[in-house]
């Protein structure tokens, strides 16, 4: 894995090289910042902290968080430990929680488990599913940033056809780092759900609406919770 100096010190770890980012996201086109730019080490640091969400069970296996420490939030919702989130169904389930009535959610983190979360997506983007930083507002130990999450509706999802358009999400993260490792400690998302599913149902199902896609589409509340 690659390191870089950002700022005259070491302010990042070890994270995922330009060619294991390449094979992350296969073909997709994505921002390429300048190297050693705080740009450049917050997106490494971003998509290394994802790959390790998904493909690492025991958080005592990642090296970008201190999974004695860490707590993830989403729309201001509480944090979460590992293990609470693991409890969840981790990933998509955490991230897509809802305080919606249960017969208008069109994906029910409560009905999936990790497996199939990750079925339901990876059907959909078979291009993959893409995330990448926009802009950088602040530097660590607290790092916010603005970032963009995007693919191409590849697949169906829940019985809705699929459109093959581009699908974007976009939102606020927070990472907060410890000061002697350089570990995440503590890591904040704040957007609009209802930018990621709304688009999956435009397809239509039997040519059919959803009283969630309405109320998606309508929405002017800022999180969706």
């Amino acid at each position: 894995m690659a390191s870089s100096i950002v700022g005259g010190g070491n302010k990042f770890r070890d994270y995922l090289s330009d060619e294991e980012l390449k094979n992350k996201n296969g073909e997709m086109d994505l921002l390429v910042w300048a190297e050693g730019s705080v740009e450049d080490e917050v997106q490494r640091l971003l998509k290394t902290w994802e790959m390790e969400l998904v493909h690492k069970i025991d958080p005592n296996e990642m090296k970008s968080v201190d999974p004695t420490k860490f707590k993830k939030s989403v729309n201001g919702r509480k944090g979460l430990t590992p293990k609470e989130a693991i409890k969840l169904g981790g990933g998509y389930n955490t991230f897509l929680q809802t305080s919606l009535p249960e017969n208008l959610r069109v994906y029910n983190p409560e009905d999936e488990t990790f497996e199939s979360s990750q079925n339901v997506f990876r059907s959909i983007f078979i291009r993959g599913f893409a995330i990448e930083v926009l802009h950088v507002y602040s530097g660590p130990p607290e790092i916010v940033y603005k970032f963009r999450h995007w693919g191409y509706m590849d697949g169906p999802f829940k019985g809705y056809v699929a459109t093959g358009q581009l699908v974007e999400l976009f939102g606020i993260g927070i990472f907060e780092l410890e000061k002697e490792s350089n570990k995440i400690v503590k890591a904040e998302f704040f957007f609009d759900r209802g930018e990621l599913l709304g688009p999956l149902m435009k397809g239509g199902k039997n040519g059919e609406s959803t009283s969630e896609m309405a109320l998606l589409e309508d929405s002017k509340c800022p999180f969706m919770k």
